[in-house]
């Protein structure tokens, strides 16, 4: 029973126009634990039993509060699905998640990993390496990137169909990003899989999302860009942090000129409001040295 109200709760997020994907994960999950009991109703007990086993403090939480959702919907209709309390595994601590902002030499050293990947001699390595460069060049979604489709490669660039917002847009490609995606195909074509998608795997179809995170932590802690399991570390949604960084290092520090990066850089990156864009922004020495550079003259003339 629970597996069909599972069923129709994931229809209706998707009707609503959510993607629903990690939590549809997470759900299956719980769902699977408590049928192995043989609970046909969301027991607030096996709720906590099952968040528990989650590895880190913050995985529990959100394992508690996806399944409270899902209880919360199913009991308006039957009142013998409990809902546990949102607060039974602690508060989470409103604080932001510093992102990591990756170092040339750990990007080429994540996709130097990715390209020892097994089977050697297969298009599984080579996939892999062009994904987390492609990440690292564009700033684009890993959603985004898995969802492209051959004809998305155009002469002007990659066309992004499937974005967070519902919007299309053009990303123009530096010609080193272009020439990878080149030598990428050349390995593509040989593998004569009928599936449209650009980035696909041995089997011959797109990577799962879960696939593509669980092979990236592999690779971040066999190059110690991570510990182990549970325990915080960068994590590839940070390449697109570290693109618009990066980015915005380049541009001359100017007011006007910086003003209108910005603004192309939000839309370079799918983002609804320019606002959006600041939330990828972090510290580091090169932004600061600019942002110290621009006080003195700043200064300077207000003196003169």
């Amino acid at each position: 029973m629970l597996s069909q109200d599972l069923a129709r709760y994931v229809e209706l997020q998707h009707k609503l126009g959510f993607r629903f994907r990690v939590q549809n994960t997470l759900l299956k999950s719980f769902v699977a634990f408590a049928e192995r009991h043989d609970d046909r109703h969301v027991q607030a007990a096996r709720v906590l039993e099952w968040a528990r086993l989650a590895p880190s403090p913050q995985q529990r939480r959100n394992r508690l509060l996806t399944v409270r959702r899902f209880a919360l919907a199913l009991s308006a209709e039957d009142r013998r699905h409990e809902i546990p309390p949102a607060d039974a595994l602690g508060h989470s601590p409103l604080e932001r998640r510093i992102p990591h902002i990756y170092s040339a030499d750990e990007i080429a050293a994540l996709m130097q990993a990715a390209a020892r990947l097994k089977p050697t001699g297969s298009i599984r390595p080579l996939m892999y390496e062009t994904l987390f460069g492609l990440i690292a060049a564009t700033g684009m979604r890993i959603s985004e990137a898995l969802s492209l489709q051959l004809d998305d490669l155009t002469a002007d660039g990659l066309i992004i169909r499937q974005t967070k917002f519902h919007k299309s847009r053009l990303l123009p490609l530096h010609a080193t990003t272009r020439d990878a995606l080149d030598q990428y195909l050349v390995a593509r074509r040989r593998l004569g899989t009928l599936n449209s998608a650009l980035l696909v795997s041995a089997a011959g179809a797109s990577p799962a999302y879960s696939t593509v995170i669980a092979n990236f932590l592999q690779l971040a802690r066999s190059i110690g860009l991570r510990g182990g399991p549970g325990q915080p570390g960068p994590c590839i949604h940070d390449l697109r942090h570290t693109f618009a960084v990066r980015s915005l290092e380049q541009c001359r520090h100017d007011r006007d000129v910086v003003g209108r990066h910005i603004a192309a850089l939000s839309t370079y990156l799918g983002h609804a409001h320019v606002t959006d864009t600041y939330w990828y922004l972090q510290a580091t020495p090169i932004l600061m040295r600019q942002i110290a550079a621009a006080g003195e003259a700043l200064h300077q003339g207000a003196v003169s």
